[in-house]
């Protein structure tokens, strides 16, 4: 089960931090991370991180804004986003796959969360 956290409204230039807790699951064999999606929309992949050895994956449109991280003794994954702009305005739900899946691969992931809403106003 993973349960996602840490949405909300923010000015653009802005930060969040999102949660993704895990239970249920060997933390350490999976590849966890975010994929968000506007109504009307396809998902995107956002981020990834395989929890055995740190590998991350990154969507280009939100390089070097948004941050990837796990806390093991947590079961926790979060992602850190910095400078939030509208464009990033939308549903972010949390995934977990096998480890090598540390990438865009949405339909290949095993188990998803609810989503949490991330606002972002201009």
């Amino acid at each position: 089960q993973l349960q996602a956290s840490g949405g909300g409204l923010v000015q653009a230039g802005g930060s969040l931090r999102l949660s993704c807790a895990a239970s249920g699951l060997k933390f350490d064999d999976y590849a966890i991370g975010w994929f968000r999606q506007v109504p009307g929309k396809e998902r995107e992949g956002v981020s990834m991180i395989a929890i055995s050895d740190g590998t991350t994956w990154y969507a280009d449109s939100i390089k070097g804004r948004f941050t990837i991280s796990s806390d093991n003794a947590k079961n926790t994954v979060y992602l850190q986003m910095n400078n939030l702009k509208p464009d990033d305005t939308a549903v972010y739900y949390c995934a977990a796959g096998l480890a090598i899946l540390v990438g865009p691969y949405g339909n290949d992931l095993d188990y998803w969360g609810k989503g949490t809403l991330v606002t972002v106003s201009s």
